[in-house]
């Protein structure tokens, strides 16, 4: 993997880099998500049948802590511009 110079990057371009990043996060969990499910699905011909839930994944929010401190990182870059 390529090292990246996080210090040299404009904000919109650590602003796409981060959006491409959680993407692939998203698509890479979304993968082992449908393994697991297929897995789950033979082990459970063993067992007690396991029940599927019929609701799409849920959607990965933030903790209000974890905004507020984002919040708090940015708050010297936008006094110091």
């Amino acid at each position: 993997m390529a090292k990246i110079d996080l210090d040299s990057l404009s904000i919109e371009e650590l602003a796409a880099l981060r959006e491409c990043a959680t993407d692939k996060l998203m698509e890479k969990v979304a993968v082992r998500r449908a393994e697991l499910e297929t897995e789950l699905e033979k082990l459970s011909q063993y067992g007690k049948p396991v029940k599927k839930s019929q609701e799409p994944a849920p959607v990965v929010k933030t903790k209000k802590s974890d905004e507020k401190k984002s919040e708090e990182a940015r708050e010297p870059i936008a006094q110091a511009a």
